[in-house]
């Protein structure tokens, strides 16, 4: 069960972006750079939140999601104001802390933290990896790469998409 409204916010963003991806919405590379960094600031503000510098964290991750969903809902918009109203109901229940999406639980081949319907892996390499050819392959295959580390990245997004992207991914491997 997620414990803070922001991440049921952040779910349900991850969730219309996928949708709209499905419906081959074309959506800025700004949206999928702000998911992610939604994530990691959301993480780092999970690890100590009785710290009161975190309200600055706080602040940044509620400017992320407020810049991702703007973007995203007025694409929504774009496929019908029905559509873009169930999102938005979504969000509002999600802002009063329920939860709207549950996060799944752990199965041997997928981590646990992945919004129900996604798949999330995360991909450990020797070296550190370019930013930017994560970002063309996310962008390409319409899912969501998220560096934890240097070296360590997760994928969230449709398990086929997960798994097609996980292949050219491996290409790196080789090099």
């Amino acid at each position: 069960m997620t414990d803070l409204p922001i991440e049921q916010t952040w779910l349900i963003l991850v969730e219309l972006f996928t949708d709209l991806k499905n419906k081959e919405v074309s959506i800025p590379d700004e949206v999928t750079k702000n998911i992610r960094l939604a994530r990691s600031t959301i993480n780092f503000y999970k690890s100590d939140p009785t710290n009161p510098e975190m309200m600055n964290e706080l602040k940044r991750i509620n400017d992320f999601l407020n810049s991702i969903q703007d973007t995203l809902l007025d694409l929504a918009e774009e496929i019908g104001e029905e559509y873009r109203a169930k999102w938005i109901e979504s969000l509002k229940r999600a802002a009063r802390g329920e939860t709207v999406i549950e996060k799944e639980v752990s199965t041997p081949k997928f981590v646990v933290g992945a919004p129900a319907g996604f798949s999330m892996v995360r991909v450990t390499f020797k070296e550190p990896i370019s930013e930017e050819r994560l970002n063309d392959i996310a962008e390409e295959y319409g899912i969501i790469i998220e560096f934890e580390e240097d070296d360590v990245i997760a994928l969230y997004g449709d398990k086929d998409k997960v798994k097609e992207s996980l292949k050219e991914i491996a290409s790196f491997f080789k090099e």
